[in-house]
């Protein structure tokens, strides 16, 4: 099979992206689809995906982790898609797609900054020193200082595979505030099994723990290894929140073609 695909990279979150609204790759195997992610033997990335038609939505978004196994919501994966598909003839001033955690609406603006909306969160458990959320993926969020020299591939890893998270996996943020409005965030991603420069839903999470403001408008800009970003969102209380919007930049990287065997 030979595939064509777009490279895309949100903030550093670097994607192989098909287009298969012919159905084209419908039949790619874990296997395969695990190759292509591999950074020495593939084209290599954090995850792939598939744009696909959909009857109801401007497209359905399929995602894969690096393993190679479907996986749950992707923020910066669906931010990436949304420009793709701007790329790629789907031009919309307002985009309403469908994913594997729900509807979502996204626009591009024209610094080519992509806004996506992300499914609303209605609560946060509150742990002994760690939080737990989902943003369309479960996320872990713990508060630290002195992030720049932390080991977060080796601490992630060791909650992710612990007792309590080993059989579903997490994915485990840790944030440390810079001040009221700025958090800094480094996260160990489930399906790469490793840090990687940045994560939407993590972001997201993060974000969220982070609000200062009660029953009220928030605005947190978020620093990651691999960029900037801002979460906007109402908090409706101290564990509910809705009208989540995930904002930043979403680039094409090349193109190219390969022999998939």
């Amino acid at each position: 099979m030979k595939i064509f695909f777009q490279k895309y990279q949100g903030t550093g979150n670097d994607f192989i992206i098909l287009d298969n609204r012919e159905n084209r790759y419908d039949t790619l195997t874990e296997k395969q689809v695990a190759f292509l992610c591999h950074r020495r033997f593939g084209i290599g990335a954090d995850g792939l995906m598939l744009l696909n038609r959909d009857t109801e939505y401007d497209f359905r978004m399929i995602y894969f982790n690096a393993d190679g196994k479907e996986g749950s919501m992707c923020g910066n994966g669906g931010r990436c898609l949304v420009k793709f598909a701007y790329d790629n003839g789907i031009v919309k001033s307002q985009y309403s797609f469908i994913a594997t955690d729900g509807e979502h609406e996204a626009e591009v603006d024209i610094s080519g900054k992509v806004r996506l909306r992300m499914k609303d969160v209605s609560s946060v458990s509150d742990e002994i020193d760690h939080y737990i959320l989902d943003t369309g993926s479960p996320h872990y969020v713990k508060f630290v200082q002195g992030l720049n020299d932390m080991e977060v591939k080796d601490e992630g890893r060791r909650i992710r595979y612990s007792k309590a998270f080993n059989a579903k996996g997490i994915n485990v943020n840790f944030v440390e505030e810079i001040d009221d409005h700025t958090i800094f965030v480094r996260t160990y991603e489930r399906g790469v099994e490793d840090e990687t420069y940045s994560c939407g839903t993590g972001v997201t999470a993060s974000a969220l723990v982070a609000a200062h403001n009660d029953n009220s408008f928030n605005e947190i800009d978020v620093k990651t290894i691999g960029g900037d970003l801002s979460v906007e969102f109402n908090a409706v209380n101290k564990e509910g929140f809705n009208n989540i919007w995930l904002i930043g930049p979403a680039e094409y990287v090349y193109s190219g073609e390969l022999e998939l065997k």
